[in-house]
C-alpha cells in the first residue's frame, strides 16, 4: 500500500477515492465539521490537551496520513536494529532439519514442531549462542521420555545417547524429574501435558539453578536441543509467537505490537461508530456491523490498513492481535451464524490488502489457529477446543478465504489434518475426568476361559450402582466430544460445498484433488513413517469426512445411502488415479493390454497407444508370447463366444486366477448385441490435471463414469465427486485406519487383566490367615495398586469408546463393509472387467468385518447391524471360486457363530463349489489357510476338541485375545455334510485330496522332529547359545501344522470312513496304510518316556508354549477311535489272524504274502509291492527288474 504526497489517492483492485484536494471544500461525503468530528472519535489522540470539540484542529482525510503516523509514534518503544551480541545464526530461529539431527523425526512444516519416530531421536536449531542470557519455549503435548536442554556441534548423538548424555549437552527430563549432564540427579517437577518448560542456559528462576561450571570459552556455543523418544511430539518457540509465560530473556516486538494493537482499536472504532447526517455520530454494538460501501468508511478503513496490512504479514502479531480480536467475536456464544462480522471483516481484507499480504496473513492465522488446538490442554468441557474449531469454521465459510486455503494450504502445510484428530489424554487428571466420570466400574465377572461376561447373572446391588453411575459419566463425556465433533464436521462440509463456484472452481473440487494428493503420498510412503500421516488422526478423520459425505449425499436426494457403491467405471477409465496400487487381476499396465477388446467391446473405451506402449519391454514380450495368439480382435469378439482372456493364463501374472469368479466366466459371453456408440480414447490422469469438467462430466461427457458397462444404471446414484470421495475413504481405511483400531484396544485388554489380577488379589486376602499379617499387608498394597490403576484405565477406556468405539464409529465401520461389497458385487456383473477391481476394496471388505467383531463389541454387539450378515452372505456368493482371495475372507468368517451362519445361507450351489476348492490337493498352492478353515469348520467336534485355548495354557494371558484362533469352537454341521458327500462320490478327488494331506503332515511332522533335534542340541551346549527366536517360531508353526492336519485327517475319518475302511475302493488300503505309518511315527516320537520331546517341551521357552502333549495325543487318539469304532460296524478288524510266521509278508510282517514277483517269484503282501512299484521297479530282495505281479495264495498242504 502506497500514499502519494499529502492526498489519499488509494489505489486497491482499480477501486480509486479522490481525495480532498481534488475537490472543492464541502468533501461531497459528508460535511466537513462531521468529518473532522468523526476522524477524532476514530483516532483520539492519547497525549494530554484540549477536549473540547470546538478547540481541535478540523481533521480531514488530506491531513489523516501526518495525524496516523503522529498517532503511531507516540508512546512506541524504538528498536534496536542491531544484531544482538551472543548469538550466532540465522533469524528467525528453527529447528536444523537438514543436518542437525540424529534417527527419525517428524518435523513440522514450520519447522518448530516435532515429533519422534525411532528409539531415541535427537535434533538442534540453527541458531547457537555463546555468552548472555538465552531462554526458548517448548510445548510439550505428549508425556514420554524426552530430554531438553543445551548441546554444541561437537556432541554426537545416536540411539541410545541424547542430549544431557554426553559432556558438551545439558537436559531436564519432566517426565522422570531429573536434569542430565552425562549423569542425572533428581530436578524439578513432573511435566504434564501441554506444559511449556523454560530452558536457560544458566538458571531457570521456577526450578532453581540447574547447572553450575558450564564449559565456556573460544570455539565453543550452544545451540537448543532435544532428544526424544517414539511418537514423542513437542514444539519449539523461539520468540517468532507470544510466549504462553512472558520471560525478560526474550523480547517481544514491542514497537510493531503496539502499532498494532492501536490500529486495531481504530478499526474497532470504525466498527462501532455510524454516521448519521441528521444525528452525527452514533454508538452501535459493532458485531451487528456491514459493509456497505460509505465512501467515509471505507476511506477511513483504507488509510488504516495502510500500516495494519504489512504487520499482519508477520505471525508474531498475527497470533498475539488479530486471533485473540477474532476469537473474542466469538466469546459471546451462540453458533457462528450468529458472528457475520468476521465475515465482513474478511471482506476487508481482501479488499483493502494487496494479495500478497492477504494470502500470508490467513496462512499464519491458521497455523497459529492449527498450533493452538494441537497443544491446547483438554479440560473437562474440551472448552479451548471447541474455541478454536468455532473461529476455523467462522473463516472457512468466506468463500474466497475458504478456496485459497483449500487450495495453497489444506493438505500441503497441514498434512497431518489436525482439525479432526481429538487426542486422548495420557493422564485423567489433565482432562478433569475425575470429577466427570466420578465412579469407576470395570467387569468383575469372568467365564471359564477369563472372558468378561456380556450379561453376568450375579452382580449386586453395589455393582449394578456403580455400573450405571459410570455409565452415566461415560455418557456426559460423549456428549462434550459430540459438541466437537459436530464443529469438524462442518469444516468438513464447508470444504464439500460444491455451490460456490461464483468465484471459480467449486471447493469440493480443490478439496477433491488436494486429498487424492494426500491419499498418493501416504500410499506411496508406506515404508517412511515421518512422511505419513499419523494413524491416530486418520481415524478421526475418516469419521468425519463418513458425517459429511452422508449429509451431502442427503442434500443431494438420490437413493438412500444405504445401497451406495462405487461404479466399476472408475477403476478403469483413467479418471481416478489409484498409484499403482494392486488390482484384482494384476498390474494396470498389464491389464490394459491384455483387456483392451474388453474395454472397447463392453465399456466404449479404447486405451491409448501411447500408455500401451509405455509399458515394459518384459510385459511386452509377455503379451507377444502368451497373449496375441488368444486375444481376438474387436470385430470376432462382437459375435460368438468369447476365448478366454490371456490374462487369465499368463504365466507372470498368475494372481488374475485366484480372483475369477464363476460369474466372471459367463459374463463374458455378451447377452445380447450391442448399440454401441462412439467409443472414446481415455488415458490416465494426473490429479494435477483434473478439471471439474473430467469429474462431474458435461453434455455429452460421462466424467467420472465415463465407459459405462451395460450392466450398470443409467443414473448414478450420488454426485460422481462424491462417489471418487467414498472410494478414497475406503483406500485411507485400508491404509492405516484399521491398524489403528487394533491398536487402540489394547486399553480394554488392560482393564481386564488388571481386573482380573484384582479379583484374584482379594480372593488371596480373604482367604489369608489371621497370623500372617506380612502377607495380608503385602496383599494390601497390591490391591491398592490395581485399584489405583483400574480408576485411570477405565476413565480412559470412557475417553476412548467416545472418540473410537462409539455406536456411531461402528454405524460408520459397517456402512464402510456394505460400500465394499456393494461395489465388488456391481464390479462382478462386469465380467472380466472385474479384474480392474483394486485389492484394497476386498482387503476392507474382510477388515471392516473383523473390526466390527473383535473391536467394537461387546460395547456395541453386532446383532444391531441391520443385514451385517446378508451382506457377507453377498460377499462369499459373488467369490465362491475366487480361490486364495476367498481363503483369506473365509479363514475371517468361519471363526465367529454368526458370521458361520451368513456363509451357511449362500445359495448350496456355490456353497458346494466351495467346499470343493476347499478339497482340492494341498501341492501347489498355499495350502496352510485352507486347512486352518477346514479344521475350524471341525472345531467342536473332534476328540478333546472343545476348548478354546489349550488347557495348559489357560492360565497365561494371549498377546490378543481378539486372534480368530482364541474364538469358541463353531463347527459347522452343514459345511461338514457337503464335504463329506463330496469326498464319498468322487473317489479320485478323495484319494488326491488325502494324499495330499499325508504328504503335507509328513513334512510337518518330519521338520518339526529336525528343529527341536537342533533346539535341545543348543540347550545342552555348555555355552549356552541362546536359540533364535525366529527358528522357535518356525518350529511352533510346524508343530501347529501338524496337529492340524491330524485334525483335517480325523475329520475325514469321523464323515468319510469308508475312504480307508472300504476296500471295494482301490485307493483304500494304500490310504490306510500311509495313515497308520504317520500315526505310528507320531506315536514314537512323542510318547517315549523321556525322549526328545519330552525334553524340549520340558525346557518351557518362550516361543513354544503351544508345543506340548495334550493337542497332538488327543488328535492321534481320535483318528484311531474312529478307525476302530467304524471298522467293527463294516467287519473290518486290525486284529491278524493266526498264521506262521513264515506265511507273512517278510517286509511289513502285518500282512499274509499274496503277490509273486515275475520273473525273479519273491513274493510279499500286495500292499508292499503296489507302494514299491509306484517309485521303483527293482525287486526287494534280487534288485531284478520285476516285469510283473501276479497272486498268490498258498498251495492247501497235503
Amino acid at each position: 500500500m502506497s500514499s502519494k504526497g499529502g492526498g489519499t489517492a488509494l489505489t486497491r483492485r482499480n477501486y480509486r477515492l479522490a481525495s480532498d484536494m481534488d475537490k472543492p471544500r464541502s468533501t461531497g461525503i459528508v460535511n466537513e465539521k462531521l468529518l473532522s468530528d468523526y476522524l477524532h472519535h476514530v483516532f483520539p489522540s492519547t497525549k494530554q490537551g484540549p477536549t473540547l470539540a470546538s478547540l481541535r484542529k478540523p481533521l480531514g482525510f488530506q491531513d489523516l496520513p501526518a495525524h496516523l503516523e503522529k498517532l503511531l509514534s507516540e508512546d512506541t518503544p524504538t528498536e534496536d536494529g542491531q544484531a544482538v551480541d551472543g548469538r550466532l545464526g540465522p533469524q528467525p530461529v528453527v529447528l536444523d532439519h537438514t543436518s542437525g539431527f540424529e534417527g527419525l523425526l517428524f518435523v513440522d512444516d514450520d519447522l518448530l514442531g516435532v515429533i519422534g519416530h525411532s528409539n531415541f531421536s535427537s535434533i538442534r536449531a540453527t541458531t547457537c549462542v555463546y555468552k548472555g542470557k538465552w531462554a526458548y519455549e517448548v510445548l510439550i503435548s505428549s508425556q514420554g521420555l524426552m530430554q531438553i536442554g543445551w548441546c554444541t556441534l561437537s556432541c554426537r548423538f545416536n540411539q541410545e545417547e541424547g542430549v544431557g548424555d554426553t559432556p558438551d549437552s545439558y537436559a531436564y527430563d519432566g517426565n522422570r524429574v531429573r536434569k542430565w549432564n552425562v549423569t542425572t540427579t533428581n530436578y524439578g517437577k513432573v511435566s504434564v501435558n501441554t506444559d511449556r518448560v523454560l530452558c536457560v542456559l544458566r538458571n531457570g528462576q521456577s526450578l532453581g539453578t540447574a547447572f553450575t561450571n558450564i564449559k565456556m570459552g573460544p570455539g565453543i556455543a550452544y545451540f537448543p536441543a532435544i532428544s526424544l523418544s517414539f511418537k514423542e511430539s513437542v514444539a519449539f518457540n523461539f520468540g517468532s509467537r507470544p510466549l504462553r509465560y512472558p520471560s525478560q530473556l526474550i523480547n517481544p516486538p514491542a514497537a510493531d505490537l503496539m502499532k498494532a494493537h492501536k490500529l486495531l482499536g481504530y478499526i474497532k472504532n470504525v466498527l462501532s461508530t455510524a454516521i448519521d447526517t441528521q444525528e452525527g455520530l452514533v454508538e452501535k454494538d459493532c458485531a451487528v456491523w456491514r459493509l456497505h460501501g460509505e465512501p467515509t468508511v471505507l476511506v477511513t478503513l483504507a488509510h488504516i490498513f495502510n500500516h495494519f496490512a504489512p504487520l499482519m504479514c508477520k505471525v508474531y502479531l498475527v497470533e498475539d492481535v488479530l486471533m485473540n480480536f477474532l476469537l473474542g467475536i466469538l466469546e459471546g456464544g451462540g453458533s457462528v451464524d450468529e458472528h457475520p462480522l468476521i465475515q465482513q471483516l474478511l471482506d476487508l481484507f481482501w479488499l483493502l490488502m494487496e494479495d500478497h499480504e492477504v494470502n500470508e496473513c490467513l496462512k499464519q492465522l491458521m497455523m497459529s489457529l492449527l498450533r493452538a488446538y494441537r497443544f491446547s490442554p483438554i479440560i473437562p468441557d474440551l472448552g479451548f477446543q471447541i474455541h478454536y474449531l468455532r473461529l476455523t469454521t467462522a473463516i472457512l465459510r468466506h468463500e474466497k478465504s475458504r478456496k485459497y486455503l483449500l487450495s495453497n494450504l489444506t493438505f500441503d502445510v497441514l498434512r497431518s489434518v489436525v482439525f479432526f484428530y481429538i487426542k486422548t489424554p495420557l493422564r485423567v487428571k489433565e482432562a478433569g475426568l475425575e470429577e466427570l466420570i466420578p465412579t469407576t466400574w470395570w467387569p468383575t465377572h469372568f467365564d471359564k476361559e477369563g472372558k468378561d461376561e456380556l450379561e453376568p447373572k450375579d452382580e449386586s446391588a453395589d455393582e449394578r450402582l456403580r455400573r450405571r453411575a459410570y455409565e452415566r459419566g461415560c455418557q456426559r463425556l460423549k456428549k462434550r466430544i459430540e459438541v466437537v465433533e459436530e464443529l469438524q464436521v462442518q469444516i468438513l462440509r464447508l470444504l464439500l460445498n460444491n455451490k460456490d463456484k461464483s468465484t471459480g472452481e467449486a471447493s469440493r473440487y480443490i478439496f477433491l484433488n488436494k486429498f487424492r494428493k494426500f491419499l498418493q503420498e501416504n500410499a506411496s510412503n508406506r515404508g517412511h513413517p515421518t512422511a505419513l500421516c499419523p494413524p491416530e488422526y486418520m481415524v478421526c478423520f475418516l469419521h468425519r469426512l463418513i458425517t459429511a459425505v452422508r449429509g451431502c449425499w442427503d442434500e443431494g436426494h438420490r437413493k438412500s445411502l444405504s445401497r451406495a457403491y462405487v461404479p466399476p467405471q472408475l477403476f478403469y477409465n483413467g479418471k481416478v488415479d489409484y498409484f499403482d496400487l494392486q488390482r484384482l487381476g494384476g498390474l494396470l499396465s498389464h491389464l490394459k493390454k491384455t483387456l483392451k477388446d474388453d474395454l472397447a467391446s463392453k465399456a466404449n473405451i479404447i486405451i491409448d497407444p501411447a500408455e500401451i506402449q509405455a509399458t515394459s519391454m518384459d510385459d511386452l514380450d509377455e503379451d507377444d508370447e502368451s497373449g496375441a495368439a488368444q486375444r481376438l480382435p474387436g470385430a470376432v469378439a462382437m459375435g460368438g463366444a468369447l476365448a478366454r482372456p490371456s490374462w487369465l493364463s499368463s504365466p507372470t501374472l498368475g494372481r488374475a486366477n485366484r480372483f475369477l469368479s464363476t460369474a466372471a466366466v459367463s459374463l463374458m459371453t455378451p447377452r445380447r448385441p450391442l448399440s454401441q456408440p462412439e467409443k472414446v480414447k481415455v488415458r490416465t490422469l494426473a490429479v494435477e490435471q483434473r478439471t471439474e469438467e473430467d469429474i462431474e462430466g458435461s453434455y455429452g461427457n460421462d466424467g467420472l463414469l465415463l465407459g459405462r458397462p451395460l450392466e450398470e444404471p443409467d443414473q448414478p446414484n450420488a454426485d460422481k465427486s462424491l462417489l471418487e470421495i467414498v472410494d478414497g475413504i475406503v483406500m485411507m481405511y485400508n491404509l492405516s485406519v484399521h491398524q489403528q483400531l487394533g491398536k487402540m484396544v489394547v486399553v480394554s485388554d488392560d482393564v481386564h487383566e488388571y481386573a482380573v489380577a484384582l479379583k484374584d488379589t482379594e480372593e488371596k486376602i480373604a482367604r489369608c490367615p489371621a497370623r500372617r499379617a506380612d502377607i495380608l499387608e503385602e496383599l494390601q498394597k497390591s490391591q491398592k495398586v490395581f485399584a489405583e490403576k483400574l480408576n485411570h484405565l477405565s476413565r480412559r477406556l470412557a475417553w476412548i469408546n467416545a472418540t473410537i468405539y462409539s455406536k456411531e464409529k461402528m454405524l460408520d465401520i459397517y456402512w464402510l463393509l456394505c460400500v465394499c461389497i456393494r461395489t465388488i458385487e456391481h464390479a462382478d456383473n462386469t465380467g472380466s472387467l472385474f479384474a480392474f477391481t483394486p485389492e484394497f476394496y476386498l482387503n476392507v471388505a474382510m477388515n471392516a468385518y473383523s473390526a466390527l467383531k473383535n473391536y467394537f463389541s461387546p460395547a456395541n454387539g453386532m446383532d444391531e447391524l441391520p443385514g451385517v450378515f446378508e451382506c457377507i452372505s453377498d460377499l462369499l456368493s459373488l467369490l465362491s471360486d475366487i480361490k486364495d482371495s476367498l481363503m483369506q475372507a473365509l479363514a475371517s468368517y468361519v471363526c465367529y457363530p454368526q458370521s458361520l451362519r451368513a456363509v451357511e445361507r449362500i445359495p448350496e450351489e456355490q456353497r458346494v463349489a466351495m467346499m470343493k476348492n476347499l478339497l482340492a490337493p494341498y501341492e501347489q498352492r498355499p495350502w496352510a489357510q485352507t486347512n486352518w478353515i477346514l479344521v475350524r469348520l471341525w472345531r467342536g467336534c473332534g476328540f478333546g476338541y472343545r476348548y478354546t485355548r489349550l488347557p495348559h495354557l489357560l492360565k497365561t494371558k494371549p498377546e490378543d485375545a481378539n486372534l480368530p484362533s482364541l474364538q469358541k469352537p463353531c463347527p459347522s454341521l452343514l459345511l461338514q455334510r457337503h464335504m463329506a458327500e463330496l469326498l464319498s462320490m468322487d473317489k479320485d478327488m478323495a484319494a488326491s485330496f488325502l494324499n495330499s494331506v499325508l504328504n503335507q503332515l509328513n513334512w510337518a511332522f518330519s521338520e518339526f522332529i529336525g528343529m527341536i533335534q537342533e533346539i535341545q542340541q543348543a540347550a545342552e551346549r555348555p555355552e549356552r547359545n541362546f536359540v533364535d527366536t525366529r527358528q522357535l517360531k518356525v518350529c511352533a508353526t510346524c508343530f501347529d501344522l501338524s496337529v492340524s492336519l491330524l485334525r483335517v485327517l480325523e475329520m475325514t475319518v469321523t464323515l468319510v470312513p469308508e475312504i480307508f475302511l472300504d476296500w471295494s475302493r482301490p485307493s483304500a488300503e494304500l490310504l490306510l496304510r500311509r495313515l497308520a505309518q504317520l500315526l505310528n511315527q507320531v506315536l514314537n516320537r512323542v510318547t517315549a518316556e523321556k525322549n526328545l520331546f519330552d525334553r524340549v517341551v520340558n525346557l518351557r521357552l518362550p516361543g513354544l508354549e503351544s508345543v506340548d502333549h495334550y493337542p497332538i495325543l488327543v488328535a492321534v487318539t481320535g483318528i484311531l477311535v474312529r478307525i476302530l469304532v467304524d471298522g467293527d460296524r463294516q467287519g473290518f478288524s486290525f486284529c491278524p489272524q493266526p498264521t506262521s510266521e513264515e506265511d507273512l509278508c517278510p517286509i511289513c510282517y502285518a500282512h499274509p504274502i499274496s503277490a509273486i514277483f515275475k520273473p525273479c517269484s519273491h513274493k510279499s503282501c500286495k500292499a508292499c509291492i503296489n507302494q514299491h512299484l509306484m517309485n521303483n521297479k527293482d525287486c526287494f530282495f534280487c534288485k531284478a527288474t520285476i516285469t510283473g505281479v501276479e497272486d498268490y495264495s498258498k498251495p492247501a498242504s497235503s
